[in-house]
């Protein structure tokens, strides 16, 4: 064993265990080992070892069968993706059957490797390539209907024994999934009818059933293309009707998981007929029976029923929404009126229930999620009509509280879709609210504070009502359980309602300077500020220094009384653009005095919790809304702010600094006298940076930091190429762009991407500025010196590192270098292909030549960017 090579050890151990057959847990452990040495390093293993490794494996399967089915799974997974990777085992789906198929007790593991091949095919552990893939596909469809005789044949010897039962089901679903399933041959076949004969009795098990509806799920799943498979679509739609009467059944035995199981299954009918549906309501297989069933299931009591079907709600909504035909909206309109009253009824508390609605557990988020449907469903109802009826059933009935919470909870969710332009309903309702008495209960108070919040429109319409709504959400912030409601809600009318707000920016000051005294969530707190800083915005200019200078001063003297323990959170929230005044050119900035009296405490804070990362985080963002609420108005803090941010980075690199000194570079990269003094910062911040990003996995531990350097540097090219490009830097930065390229970190790959095609765009754009030429003569050199490594790295990248949603920034890029030299692009690409692998290691063909060429031609003869993206988004799947 010493003459073998390290990586083989596993392999080896791993099947000396299964060999012993000691105790489950070895056996599992040596199988599961097995499994994940196949998936992941398949490579390691000499062609030759294939056959005997694939022979070892059946006879553990044999051996393994009895000992526990984890076992089996896991063992039947190594021969799957074996399988898979294996170009020599041709017919592998025959040979196992042939061998099989005669040995009743090898069944159970023979089924259990057909069910996990065509699940592996698109498993995200092997990267086996389109080509592949392909073939592997062609052969599972030429060999699924030797796979659904062997299940039936399986099901008519065991009878109704139900593990077979369960293990032929869950096979059959498995191979719809994949696709390959003759919809013809499967419409006449007996198994269906079994199927439906299991879902329709009474007395079976909850496994077997909850197997059986997972595979007319997939069966309806795989037919979604109704018109290509009428046979098959005809044999499920009709099986399906037949269910109902069981759904009652189910219903009345109080079994809540075979009730799941039915709304899943009526789901995926409605789901799968939705557009034959929408195109002939009524009319065969658009038969509106199908949505009569949800509606049945939405009258569950239990909300998780209904719940499963909100997705088919939102999509018909979205079909019906863009059809835009009155006449059909009139058909499908009752539906939606009697979903509309089923998720009210849902959305109700109990009626014991104390306090206010809490919106994160489980019966909060379900309600977040109706208030999202209802959004998206109103159209075909009406807002107003809905929430006039809504309001009428309060208004004339007398519902216990638990009706009316739930009633204004869906009035709130619509609220803002109701033209609030002349409407006597919404301001009669609005009126209503406010007049409500303090003894109603909790909940009802909590959601009316949510609604009036949502009805700012209303009040910005009828100014009338300021007053005595301020009030009424005034008593609410006093009261701990209402204060973040009503916070919340004054925020809102304070964004709508700016200039009438105006005359109670004082009352708003008054709130702030207290702000600790209410037991508010950060969020709510920060959202009063912001309302606060939006009023205060309308202010005539000469007023709006003070005023701010007040508002600071609340969070300033805290700061300065626990020497910076105090986030510096809410002082963002003041000088964010929501303080945006209108200064005409050679007016100072009213909020320049301001900044420059916050800058003293912030940069003691900055001191004083250098290694404090949320801290300085919060900081740096604060700054950041300074310098860009006043431009160049914060001129003086230029030099001690960049002093101060390089000095701390040296012994905390917090990326947060890398951010901050991009902002610099925004406002100021375009001043001459500011230049080099951004590029010595530049300079300064980068060194600790690549030391940092140079340690082992630097990169995939500091994704932040790949972000944020890149933002800076692209900040740079943007406002001062040719002194980014003149210096020393460069050559690292585009040297760190390359390294980083295979990081598949969404935000920090796309940083680094638009960095290297903005860097390359400044050769390419011909702006008429007079340094075009040196700009141009720049890049050339760069390119010169990195273009081959920067065009095999992004290739390599694309292929092996990232995710497809990285692909069109890649694209950009590579378009980018092709405008600016193709003629050297088109031999940079050459070389690049030419190094990628053509075969895995199983003996299956990656790529073919034709391939390759095909995909140089298609990219080097592209005439726009998205040509380029199509073709890396084709080629690039050959390595998946």
């Amino acid at each position: 064993m010493t003459s073998l090579p390290l990586q083989m050890y596993a392999w080896e151990v791993s099947d000396q265990l299964l060999q012993l057959k000691q105790d489950v847990e070895s056996c599992y452990f040596a199988a599961q080992t097995m499994k994940m040495k196949i998936q992941t390093s398949f490579y390691e293993l000499p062609p030759e070892t294939h056959n005997a490794l694939r022979d070892s494996l059946l006879i553990h399967i044999q051996n393994l069968k009895d000992l526990s089915p984890i076992i089996v799974t896991q063992l039947a997974l190594a021969i799957a993706d074996l399988a898979l990777q294996m170009a020599s085992w041709k017919g592998c789906v025959h040979t196992l059957i042939e061998k099989y198929n005669n040995d009743i007790s090898s069944m159970p593991f023979l089924i259990e490797i057909l069910t996990v091949l065509p699940e592996e095919v698109h498993s995200r552990s092997l990267r086996i390539g389109a080509n592949r893939r392909t073939e592997i596909i062609e052969d599972l469809a030429y060999y699924s209907g030797t796979v659904v005789t062997l299940l039936t044949t399986c099901v008519e010897k065991t009878g109704n024994d139900e593990k077979m039962l369960i293990k032929v089901f869950r096979c059959l679903g498995s191979w719809f999934n994949l696709g390959v399933l003759d919809s013809n041959f499967m419409a006449s076949n007996q198994l269906l009818m079994v199927l439906f004969q299991v879902l329709q009795r009474d007395e079976t098990s909850t496994n077997l059933h909850e197997a059986s509806s997972d595979c007319v799920c997939s069966a309806l799943y795989a037919i979604e293309n109704v018109d290509t498979n009428m046979a098959l679509a005809l044999q499920l739609f009709q099986g399906v009707l037949t269910l109902e009467t069981a759904y009652h059944m189910a219903v009345a035995r109080e079994d809540l998981d075979k009730v799941l199981n039915y709304c899943r299954i009526f789901t995926e009918l409605c789901e799968t007929f939705l557009e034959t549906t929408v195109r002939t309501p009524g009319q065969g297989m658009g038969d509106l029976r199908t949505l009569e069933l949800l509606l049945i299931c939405a009258g569950h009591p239990q909300y998780e029923v209904v719940e499963i079907s909100f997705n088919f709600w939102y999509r018909l909504g979205e079909h019906l929404y863009k059809i835009n035909d009155p006449a059909l909206h009139a058909i499908f309109r009752p539906y939606i009126q009697r979903l509309l009253h089923c998720l009210a009824r849902h959305c109700q508390l109990d009626p014991d229930h104390e306090g206010i609605p809490e919106d994160t557990d489980d019966f909060g988020e379900f309600r977040m999620r109706v208030s999202d449907l209802v959004k998206d469903v109103i159209f075909l109802v009406g807002s107003m009509e809905c929430f006039a009826q809504l309001y009428s059933t309060l208004k004339d009935g007398n519902p216990p509280w638990e009706v009316t919470e739930a009633v204004l909870f869906i009035m709130a969710s619509i609220a803002k879709s109701v033209d609030p332009e002349n409407n006597p309903t919404l301001t009669e309702v609005l009126q209503q609210i406010v007049l409500l008495p303090e003894s109603v209960h909790m909940a009802v108070r909590y959601t009316s504070i949510e609604l009036v919040g949502e009805m700012s429109e209303v009040v910005d319409r009828n100014p009338r009502f300021l007053d005595p709504v301020l009030n009424y959400l005034m008593k609410g912030l006093r009261e701990k359980p209402l204060a973040s409601a009503a916070a919340k809600a004054i925020h809102n009318i304070c964004s709508v309602c700016r200039d009438h707000m105006a005359q109670h920016f004082h009352g708003l000051l008054d709130i702030a300077r207290s702000l600790d005294s209410f037991a508010l969530s950060t969020e709510a707190a920060v959202g009063l500020l912001k309302g606060t800083a939006l009023v205060l915005a309308r202010l005539p200019l000469e007023k709006i220094a003070e005023c701010l200078s007040d508002l600071c001063a609340v969070q300033v003297m805290a700061l300065k009384k626990v020497r910076g323990c105090f986030s510096p959170q809410t002082v963002n929230q003041l000088i964010r653009p929501h303080t945006n005044p209108i200064v005409e050119n050679g007016q100072t900035h009213p909020c320049q005095k301001v900044i420059q009296e916050i800058w003293p405490v912030l940069s003691e804070t900055l001191n004083t919790h250098q290694a404090d990362n949320r801290i300085v985080e919060r900081c740096c963002r604060c700054l950041r809304f300074a310098v860009r609420c006043v431009g160049k108005g914060s001129a003086s803090l230029l030099q001690p702010l960049v002093t101060q941010m390089v000095s701390v980075y040296q012994v905390y690199p917090h990326s947060c600094f890398l951010y901050l000194g991009s902002i610099l570079v925004d406002e100021y990269g375009m001043e001459e006298g500011c230049r080099q003094g951004l590029l010595d910062m530049l300079q300064a911040l980068c060194m600790p940076t690549f030391q940092l990003l140079e340690q082992p996995n630097g990169l995939r531990n500091h994704p932040d930091t790949v972000d944020d350097l890149f933002r800076l540097a692209t900040r740079f090219v943007q406002r001062s190429p040719v002194t980014l490009l003149s210096s020393s830097i460069i050559v690292h930065i585009i040297q760190c762009a390359i390294a980083a390229a295979s990081l598949d970190h969404r935000d920090a790959n796309c940083s680094v991407m638009k960095f290297v095609r903005d860097l390359i765009h400044t050769g390419v754009a011909n702006d008429h500025e007079e340094d075009f030429e040196v700009r141009k003569r720049l890049i050339g050199q760069a390119m010169e010196q990195h273009g081959q490594q920067l065009v095999t790295q992004l290739m390599h990248s694309c292929c092996f590192c990232l995710p497809p949603y990285t692909l069109p920034d890649v694209a950009e890029v590579l378009w980018e270098i092709m405008v600016f030299d193709r003629p050297m692009f088109c031999r940079w690409l050459e070389s690049a292909l030419k190094g990628l692998p053509k075969e895995t290691s199983g003996g299956t063909v990656t790529v073919t030549h034709k391939q390759l060429t095909d995909f140089h031609k298609q990219v080097t003869s592209a005439e726009e960017c998205k040509q380029v993206c199509w073709a890396i988004r084709e080629f690039t799947r050959l390595f998946r």
